[in-house]
């Protein structure tokens, strides 16, 4: 009697495992398993959490489709390049087939690597630094796995100074401050810097801060308006430049303050008075004030799932990286039965020849380094919200 309660037992078991022990091995056959990891907690929260938000909403817009099925997870790395790759770990052991791979570029550059040792497909929303598609500091040799779908670091150096020069209403003498321990904003100065000086801009203070000093802006600020600097280019996150804001206004120095994407996300910082950010200028390549259907019908979904929050950058970024690899994974008759190599076959050689039009671009392409080409977009902070500014 216990041998056939034993048999009996047995065959249960089989017929459990015969069917993917539940749901396990059905989900993977249905459903293209997408992971991201970003900072969902800490000081770039905004960014993380913007990212899971908009990616969240794409995923329930595609599968709502019926045709190809898409699961997304997101693992905390607090923008952190020594939690991100125990965040990889995570995706993985999850069954990671595509990345998102995360959403700041520290973190991202410290896994790219993971993702071309394991063949796995990814394409980042906001990490911006060439160190995140590149193994060498000459931009020489890709990772081959790792695309962007944010603009790079120097062209928003480059766009910058161009902006600048031509709209000399901003300011004609220009100071600059940057974090030099971080690969996103050194990247940007440096590239600035080189356009500056090609394009003819009068560079008047050349400052910079480490982690160990962003709360205090006193020294750079000072210099700056000790020599005449009438806008203050600031190449780098929202959290600093919002202290920068907040100790200018005390100091009663107001110039004009241009920044890049790093800054999207400074109007819904907590305990900031965004009073101060009137008149900001950044470049960015989304707009969330802009009227095409597009846009109209995200902001109004995006702010229908968060409690009636306005979409920034990483938002869109995010929500077009989800469509990107929908198309591509359609266009190129991917299954999820796949291998990840096959996978990421399939994905190259679509992003390597396809053309995207999303909410961050038209006619959006990609190199065979992972490098986007798309230009950004300059917007003004105008009663409280991003507005897009025309030529």
């Amino acid at each position: 009697m216990n041998f056939k309660k034993l048999l009996s037992t047995v065959a249960v078991a089989s017929m459990l495992v015969a069917c993917g022990g539940g749901s396990t091995e059905s989900n993977e056959s249905k459903a293209f398993k997408i992971g991201v990891s970003g900072p969902l907690t800490g000081d770039a929260a905004v960014y993380g959490n913007a990212v899971k938000n908009a990616a969240e909403l794409a995923v329930e817009e595609v599968n709502a489709k019926g045709g190809i099925q898409l699961e997304l997870k997101v693992e905390d790395d607090q923008a952190d390049p020594e939690k991100s790759p125990t965040a990889y770990g995570t995706l993985k052991d999850w069954g990671m087939q595509i990345g998102l791979s995360t959403v700041t570029s520290g973190a991202a550059a410290a896994v790219s690597q993971n993702y071309a040792d394991d063949q796995i497909f990814a394409l980042t929303p906001s990490a911006s630094s060439t160190t995140v598609i590149y193994k060498d500091a000459d931009n020489t040799q890709s990772f081959g796995y790792v695309y962007q779908m944010c603009f790079t670091d120097p062209n928003q150096g480059i766009a910058s100074a161009d902006y600048i020069k031509a709209h000399t209403n901003l300011g004609t003498k220009v100071a600059v401050i940057y974090k030099n321990d971080d690969n996103y904003s050194t990247g940007v100065y440096q590239k600035f810097m080189s356009e500056a000086k090609a394009k003819g801009l009068e560079v008047v203070s050349e400052t910079s801060f480490d982690n160990s000093s962003a709360t205090d802006f006193n020294v750079q600020l000072k210099d700056a308006q000790a020599k005449g600097a009438d806008i203050v280019y600031l190449p780098i996150y929202y959290q600093p430049a919002s202290l920068i804001l907040t100790q200018a206004s005390k100091m009663g120095y107001k110039p004009s303050f241009f920044g890049i994407d790093g800054m999207d996300g400074i109007l819904t910082l907590k305990g900031f008075d965004t009073k101060l950010a009137e008149g900001v200028y950044l470049l960015t390549p989304f707009s969330a004030d802009a009227k095409d259907d597009l846009t109209a019908n995200f902001v109004k979904n995006y702010k229908a799932k968060c409690d009636g929050e306005v979409p920034n950058q990483f938002a869109a970024d995010a929500y077009d990286c989800i469509y990107a690899i929908y198309n591509a994974l359609e266009a190129g008759k991917a299954t999820p039965d796949m291998s990840n190599s096959e996978i990421a076959d399939i994905l190259k050689k679509q992003f390597t020849s396809m053309t995207f039009n999303g909410l961050t671009g038209t006619d959006v392409t990609w190199s065979e380094k992972g490098e986007v080409s798309k230009a950004p977009k300059a917007v003004v902070i105008k009663d409280g919200a991003y507005v897009g500014v025309e030529d």
